[in-house]
């Protein structure tokens, strides 16, 4: 053996004495919290050696006294030792079993009757991996079976999905032919049925068919089959159906419910059919009401879509077609108003040129106007305007401008009193009816027109008076108001009224009726008033007037007719008139008509009545 190999084992046989020395020191810290894995093998090692035959109360490593002085310096330095003690069995596990093996005999030895401790701890070692290696071997044991219970399970679901596909394509194949299920041909349910089965079905059927018609009323009328020699036919239709059906997607069938509208073998008598529908009192005219196009309604304040109605006149043609179709097809009814065999409405509610029309119709409302008749008025807003609009048959709106000065017409009716018979209280407290006379309200109707059609289409709010041609003192029943000059021609007196009162009072003279210069009745107003005039007749064909009368006070009121003082009358009042009545006008004494000359102005009424 060479120097390095003795130098090597030299230093193994003193690591294992070390180690030796270290495992007393861990006898010495028995009891303690400290114990670790080296003591715990220590032990099994003394246990070991008791069934071997030594004595429980042996103390392995020692006398007591030793032992006592172990347990001192722990108590002195317990870090201390417990680093050394931990540095020692980390030496210990770097120790090759070869090493120990070579060490001197009496360094391995126990102090138990010769058992061998750090022998004991490498066999422990042993037996803790041979335990290591039977825990892996039952782990791949149990590792196989999971994997052989996958690959079953695997296999398992396989062999269900396989059956499930097999009988997956077995139904396909079925529906080849059959029909899917929840298959409805003509509204009869032939689900799962093949041709032949319902060709039966129809062959049974056809000698009692019948075609209800639902009318949109709720009557209900029919065609007997025998009233039109209806009979079977067979063909290829019902096969050419099955044929297009997808019966590898048969699954879908399930929710979808396949139907079918489809003409069956069928035929009749075209002939007794026309005759036989001709006759249906659906078809009479009689019976039939026309439907009724939406169209723009005023409703609470504005223009709102009237629903169409849909009458019970029938479209012949598609009537005669959509019975045809039903009795082709063996269908058991026919719903009219569903088929579109009554002629319907041209515009519905949602129809594009309705719901225009109603904006433009709405469009006009936004006015306002007020007239103002103290004490009464009269308004214009959507509701009255609502009746000047108007849609066509064909939505195409029109403002209705002669509604509009009918309108206006009507507030002259009203208001209007120029020239309109009058129910009149005289000052003597009698009712008299005056007719004529050039006063009164009179609304000018064109201007008013075109007033209020700006107002319309600005959308204006206003309050305002209507426009006049002539006006009157008030619009209650006594247009003439409270002040008034009041001529009684046939009691020859004159009264002037104020605020109600009679202020004045005299007899007159008057036109005189013999000679054809009568006054005229009516009510009037004052057109203005002078002094100092001359009053003339009618210009002579020499140039000369036929009369030339000077006066003070002169007051027209009708054309070349009014009040003036008249010093050349003797008398006033009573019958004077018939005899020396004026060329028409009413003659005053010279103070009266100048206290009416003070009282009277312009415009000031003047009622002149029998």
């Amino acid at each position: 053996m060479g120097n390095k190999e003795k130098e090597a084992e030299e230093v193994d046989v003193k690591t294992v004495e070390a180690v030796q020395e270290s495992l007393n020191y861990s006898h010495a810290l028995e009891g303690t919290d400290d114990d670790n894995e080296i003591s715990r093998k220590i032990q099994a090692g003394k246990n070991r050696s008791d069934r071997a035959g030594v004595s429980s109360h042996d103390h392995i490593f020692g006398t007591d006294g030793f032992e006592t002085s172990e347990r001192k310096e722990k108590a002195d330095a317990p870090r201390k030792k417990r680093r050394k003690l931990s540095e020692e069995q980390d030496r210990r596990r770097r120790i090759p079993k070869e090493a120990y093996e070579k060490s001197a005999p009496e360094k391995r030895k126990g102090k138990y009757g010769g058992t061998d401790v750090i022998n004991e701890l490498y066999n422990d070692d042993e037996e803790d991996e041979m335990e290591k290696k039977d825990t892996r071997r039952k782990r791949r044991r149990r590792d196989r079976k999971q994997k052989k219970g996958g690959k079953v399970a695997a296999i398992t679901l396989g062999g269900i999905l396989a059956v499930l596909a097999l009988a997956y394509l077995g139904i396909a194949l079925y529906f080849n032919s059959h029909f899917l299920f929840f298959t409805k041909i003509n509204g009869t349910d032939f689900s799962m049925k093949n041709v032949e089965q319902v060709e039966d079905y129809m062959k049974k059927q056809v000698s009692d068919y019948t075609l209800a018609l639902e009318k949109s009323d709720g009557g209900h009328e029919s065609i007997d089959g025998s009233d039109i020699a209806i009979e079977y036919v067979s063909g290829k239709q019902l096969k050419k159906l099955m044929e297009e059906q997808d019966n590898f997607l048969w699954i879908k069938s399930l929710w979808e419910h396949p139907t079918i509208e489809a003409e069956i073998g069928v035929k009749y008598d075209e002939k007794a059919l026309a005759e036989v529908t001709a006759n249906l009192a659906c078809m009479k005219p009689e019976n039939q009401t026309a439907s009724v196009d939406a169209y723009p309604e005023f409703q609470e304040g504005q223009f709102a879509i009237k629903p169409e109605v849909v009458g019970t006149q029938i479209d012949t043609e598609t009537f005669n077609a959509k019975v045809a179709e039903a009795i082709n097809g063996f269908q058991p009814s026919l719903k009219l108003s569903e088929a579109g065999c009554y002629i319907k409405p041209r515009f519905m509610s949602d129809s594009p040129e309705v719901v225009a029309a109603r904006d433009a119709m709405n469009s006009y409302l936004g006015a306002n106007v007020t007239y103002d008749f103290n004490p009464y008025t009269e308004v214009v807003d959507a509701s009255v305007i609502s009746q000047w609009i108007h849609a066509d048959a064909e939505m195409n709106v029109t403002f209705d401008e002669g509604a509009v000065r009918a309108y206006v017409q009507s507030l002259a009716d009203k208001y209007d009193t120029k020239g309109k018979t009058r129910n009149f209280i005289t000052a003597t407290g009698n009712a008299v009816t005056i007719e004529g006379g050039s006063y009164g309200w009179r609304i000018d109707q064109e201007a008013e027109y075109s007033a209020l059609i700006a107002n319309i289409q600005n959308g204006e709010t206003v309050t305002r008076e209507v426009n006049y041609l002539s006006r009157g003192a008030s619009h209650e029943e006594r247009d003439v108001g409270s002040t008034y000059a009041e001529v009684d021609l046939t009691t020859q007196q004159m009264y002037f009224i104020q605020n109600g009162q009679v202020v004045l009072e005299s007899g007159v003279v008057t036109g005189n009726p013999n000679k054809g210069n009568e006054t005229p009745q009516g009510v009037y107003s004052l057109a203005w008033k002078a002094t100092d005039q001359v009053l003339r007749g009618t210009k002579q064909p020499d140039g000369s007037y036929e009369y030339e009368t000077p006066v003070k006070y002169w007051m027209p009121f009708n054309g070349g007719i009014g009040f003036h003082d008249a010093t050349w009358q003797s008398s006033f009042g009573g019958d004077r008139y018939q005899t020396y009545g004026s060329h028409g006008c009413v003659n005053l004494p010279y103070d009266i008509a100048a206290q009416l000359y003070d009282l009277i102005s312009s415009g000031v009424p003047v009622v002149c009545h029998y």
